[in-house]
């Protein structure tokens, strides 16, 4: 059986990949300050119990992870309003390289990083994984430059290394802060909900899917960055429309009563593909 741990195992996508990996033959570990996470899934998990992963030692990390052969690294600081310039984003980068090199004191073969759309050129409408990078937040320079820093340190210490970028993904464990669970708490309550115009393209995908992506990538052999997307061009307009259609309430769509976001990309869609090292 393949040995993986998992850190994020209890945020909105590492819930995910953590039901779609317990379906298989693997032994899991998870590293997380909410232990009873374990309880739901009546398979083979390890919970090892963290105070705060990004500032453990990394002694105590290299214990935690030996005879661990793959590593999916999906914690990060990432509360809706408050992320995008929080200064913890320096903490989850100097944290993730502290952990990838315990992964690698440990004899770890395969680390699997979680990057960001951001990451990119957001000038650019259609982007692919050669697309130049340009963060333009605190947090998507921190994940920017722990892809590059990661891409450095696990070649020399030869481990594996995939960067996986993931795009808008919605779905089951959203934070009601976010776009489409306001939309659904609006719709069957019956009441108006605000909106810009609607007219932002975006590259929306269901977290499970993204979760099955992610597996995937952590399962199989190539290196590099990857974009977890589904490539598709959808509008926001046409994303509000069709989960009003489920409420039959296309009336409480009020397009334009919020003004658009000055520094909101209008088009941002993800190109299938991987760049490898």
């Amino acid at each position: 059986m393949t040995s993986i741990a998992i850190t994020g195992a209890t945020g909105f996508v590492g819930r995910q990949v953590l039901k779609y990996l317990s379906q298989g033959d693997h032994n899991i570990k998870i590293l997380t300050r909410k232990p009873q996470i374990a309880d739901q899934y009546q398979v083979n998990i390890k919970v090892i119990e963290v105070e705060n992963l990004f500032h453990e030692k990394i002694e105590l990390l290299t214990e935690i992870l030996k005879d661990v052969e793959i590593l999916i690294h999906l914690a990060w600081y990432a509360e809706p309003g408050k992320y995008l310039t929080s200064s913890l984003n320096i903490d989850c980068l100097t944290g993730t390289l502290n952990l990838a090199q315990a992964f690698s004191l440990a004899g770890g073969k395969r680390f699997i990083g979680i990057g960001t759309c951001f990451e990119y050129d957001l000038d650019q409408c259609l982007l692919s994984v050669d697309t130049p990078l340009k963060p333009k937040t605190i947090y998507a320079a921190s994940k920017a430059s722990a892809f590059q820093l990661l891409t450095q340190i696990l070649s020399i210490s030869k481990v594996e290394f995939v960067w996986c970028r993931l795009f808008y993904l919605y779905g089951e464990g959203e934070d009601y802060r976010r776009f489409v669970p306001y939309l659904k708490q609006q719709l069957s309550n019956g009441e108006i909900a605000e909106l810009t115009s609607g007219e932002q393209i975006r590259d929306f995908l269901n977290v499970q899917d993204a979760a099955r992506m992610i597996a995937e990538e952590a399962l199989g052999s190539h290196q590099g960055a990857t974009n977890i997307c589904s490539g598709i061009p959808v509008t926001v307009r046409q994303l509000a429309e069709k989960i009003a259609d489920h409420f039959n309430r296309r009336d409480l769509l009020k397009f334009g009563s919020r003004p658009d976001n000055l520094i909101d990309p209008p088009c941002v869609v993800g190109v299938r593909g991987r760049i490898t090292r």
